[in-house]
């Protein structure tokens, strides 16, 4: 039983509920970067390279091999050149994506920060200074001084 109470208090962290959240929508991006990479980039650049499908180029090392029946003895050996281009792809977009939160999220940051900085010169400002030891001094002087 301390093994479900210790997992409910796991649960129930909001740095686990913040993890499932970005898990599901990465899920999401994913999908929709490569649904993006498969049916708009690919063709796009496939109709420049004249009309080929780049999602389905293949490199064959090897036929396959057929007997009289037309039976499939031996598979072909194929180098899936497209898909790993596809997925080459994908991967440069989501990079980009993350490169580009981060430069974002690092910026407004920085900005926090100055603005932080400014609000507390403004404080200091505004703030009268206490008079130092030796001013206190002076002036009690110059009051002694005057009551003579």
């Amino acid at each position: 039983m301390k093994i479900f109470k210790e997992f409910k208090e796991f649960i129930a962290r909001g740095n686990v509920l913040d993890m499932a959240v970005g898990v599901i929508i990465a899920t999401a991006f994913g999908k929709i970067t490569a649904a993006l990479v498969e049916k708009v980039i690919m063709p796009f650049i496939g109709w420049i390279f004249g009309g080929i499908d780049l999602s389905k180029l293949d490199i064959t090392l090897r036929a396959a091999q057929v007997n009289d029946a037309g039976e499939v003895v031996k598979e072909a050996t194929v180098i899936g050149i497209g898909a790993f281009l596809s997925t080459v792809i994908d991967f440069l977009i989501v990079a980009l994506v993350v490169f580009l939160i981060v430069k974002s999220f690092n910026k407004a940051r920085k900005l926090g920060e100055l603005r932080k900085k400014k609000e507390e010169e403004k404080k200091e400002e505004e703030e009268p200074k206490a008079p130092t030891q030796e001013e206190l001094l002076t002036e009690i002087r110059d009051l002694l001084k005057e009551k003579q």
